[in-house]
């Protein structure tokens, strides 16, 4: 055959090169890129899968009118880049956007039964048909994983050939043609029959998902990363991976941290010193400060030096205090701490600006019909907004694992910025009664359960932690499990009454020896979250009726008598009085992905009615 005569570079009309106008393959919302369909998961379009690209490049060709900028300085700091991107909002007129490739490369034609790579098919470009059969070709549905986040094609050779005890080495070495069919005589693994044309038996897919299936067969995890692309080499892993459905969730999970925008940075005034937080941190007098200026913006700042000043101020007021080291968690805690004192505090009409997009407010109800429930300080969030970024993601574990050795990266170089997106809403903020709370927390029976609680979360995170040494203490106090619960009776309440469905709304937790609060507000990323709905409940009366209606919800369980009285229940043992009937919630509104939840903290037990931190209502 003839080869093809050398194509010629086109360039454009400047003489560079055109724009990408790659082929579109589908599109999702722009927040499902940070929640469910972001870098290094896997998306099926019609009949064809793909894995989400890496963001190596995506600064520049994601185009800035598509994904622009946000800044939030407290979170950014938090992560250590200077701004976020929110993810590309294409049309059909858009160049480009979020970019994938085909993953797994493994596929079968339900025709003629074979399983090879997708190019082995020889299918016309732009399209994933058998180029013998035409018809369309089916993703492996079967991919391979680690706890590390790598993640692989299904060794099917392997699997087919292991009675004949070939090694790795041998790989795709017998010369034969695998093909894959299913017996139809069930939906199981065992009607899905793997052979091969050399000759070995068929062999059926039961048994694949064991924990130990591919060890056995001496597989161990060759570190492969294809959100990453071909040109990035293999890291060294050695663990040993696991099978799973190529659209289970446990493939990936979003490792997600986000803050609320409080003053002074909740106006955009400090949105242009973005990228020159860190040489000013290193300032401290007025004059250093004023020629690091001139100098950054070559004249004129955009931010007055008194402005300035005072953000710097700010910002080291959320430095972490003491003699250690300002870990990860010390700062995260560090800014809860700020945002549980802005709740408190809220902010009148004199401090407000324009442009200001955290309002909160006392409510105009006398807030002394709450005493008698342990609850203080109910305050009307009337405007708030949240920024939530994807800073990794995990597979094979939850997202809450405590080690950050098992977080995959987004890319293989650092980052300046990571993708992220707004949510501006609404929501009510309260506390809990210092004094009465502390001496509920003393009960021995109170304590005992938390007890309970902490000893299985501490098990799961060891079991989960590459260094079981190097784990941090669980929050699992009496305070935190009722806070926690409280919040979850709150949302479902509110769903009844608010006029959101219980996903809409999320809870915000502040909860350790100086804190004892709940936030609980609209989670959507649009302006449906600010209608009002929810902020009207917030009022004393209204949340007085609200929390003795969820209290008394609380008090039965349609799994009960098994329910109140389980010893242990969800992942790990980590909840005890808690189920999807009574207080499990949705994931989006659940910052601890439901668990460290106690329904009998609320509301008693039938054998200990006092246990509970609202048994006398």
């Amino acid at each position: 055959m003839t080869p093809p005569p050398a194509r010629r570079r086109r360039t454009g009309t400047a003489g560079q090169a055109p724009a990408h106008n790659l082929l579109r393959r589908g599109a999702v919302r722009r927040s499902q890129m940070i929640t469910t369909y972001g870098v290094g998961s896997l998306v099926a379009v019609d009949h064809e899968s793909f894995v989400v690209s890496g963001l190596d490049g995506a600064a520049e060709h994601w185009n800035p009118d598509e994904s622009p900028r946000i800044y939030e300085r407290r979170l950014a700091r938090l992560l250590g880049v200077q701004h976020f991107r929110l993810p590309p909002a294409s049309d059909d007129n858009s160049k480009d956007g979020v970019r994938v490739r085909r993953f797994p490369i493994m596929h079968s034609c339900p025709e003629c039964n074979e399983l090879r790579r997708h190019r082995d098919f020889t299918p016309p470009p732009g399209r994933s048909v058998c180029g013998t059969c035409e018809a369309d070709l089916v993703p492996s549905r079967f991919v391979i994983a680690c706890e590390a986040g790598h993640l692989d094609e299904f060794p099917y050779w392997h699997w087919v050939h292991r009675a004949t005890g070939a090694g790795a080495t041998t790989a795709g070495q017998c010369g034969g043609t695998l093909k894959l069919r299913s017996s139809g005589r069930s939906s199981s693994l065992r009607s899905i029959l793997v052979s091969c044309t050399c000759g070995v038996p068929e062999v059926s897919m039961e048994g694949s998902f064991r924990k130990s299936a591919l060890k056995d067969l001496g597989l161990r995890c060759r570190g492969t990363r294809p959100w990453l692309g071909t040109s990035v080499p293999a890291q060294s892993c050695g663990l040993s991976p696991r099978t799973l459905q190529r659209g289970s969730s446990a493939v990936w999970q979003p490792v997600l941290k986000s803050a609320l925008s409080i003053p002074p940075w909740s106006d955009g005034r400090a949105d242009p010193l973005a990228e020159h937080w860190d040489e000013l941190r290193k300032l401290s007098s007025r004059e250093e400060v004023e020629m690091c200026l001139k100098f950054a913006f070559k004249g004129e700042s955009p931010v007055p030096v008194d402005e300035v000043m005072a953000f710097l101020d700010a910002e080291r007021e959320e430095d972490p205090t003491g003699d250690e080291p300002p870990t990860f968690d010390r700062r995260d805690h560090a800014l809860r701490n700020k945002e549980y004192e802005r709740l408190r505090a809220g902010n009148d009409e004199r401090e407000r600006s324009r442009d200001e997009q955290f309002i909160c407010e006392t409510p105009l109800g006398d807030p002394t019909v709450l005493h008698p429930l342990g609850v203080t300080g109910p305050m009307l969030v009337k405007k708030l907004r949240e920024v939530r970024a994807l800073k990794a993601f995990t597979r094979l574990a939850d997202p809450d694992s405590p080690t950050e050795g098992r977080e995959a990266a987004l890319s293989a170089s650092e980052l300046t910025w990571l993708p992220a997106m707004e949510v501006r809403g609404e929501g009510v903020f309260l506390r809990l009664d210092a004094d009465r709370l502390d001496a509920w927390s003393r009960a021995t029976a109170v304590a005992a359960r938390a007890e309970r609680i902490r000893t299985a979360h501490m098990r799961v995170m060891e079991q989960r932690a590459t260094d079981p040494s190097r784990v941090p203490p669980s929050p699992a106090t009496p305070r935190m499990v009722l806070l926690h619960t409280l919040a979850h009776v709150l949302i479902n309440e509110w769903s009844l009454d608010a006029g959101y469905p219980a996903a809409a709304l999320r809870e915000r937790l502040y909860a350790d020896d100086n804190m004892a609060g709940v936030l609980v507000y609209t989670a959507t990323s649009d302006s449906a979250g600010s209608l009002g709905g929810l902020v009207a409940q917030g009022e004393p009366d209204r949340l007085a009726r609200t929390i003795r209606s969820a209290v008394r919800r609380a008090e039965w369980c349609s799994s009960d008598p098994l329910c109140v009285e389980a010893e242990a229940s969800g992942t790990g043992g980590t909840n005890l009085a808690a189920c999807h009937a009574c207080v499990m919630l949705p994931e989006t509104s659940c910052e601890h992905n439901n668990v460290l939840l106690d329904r009998a903290l609320l509301v008693g037990t039938p054998d200990d009615p006092d246990v509970g931190f609202f048994a006398n209502i």
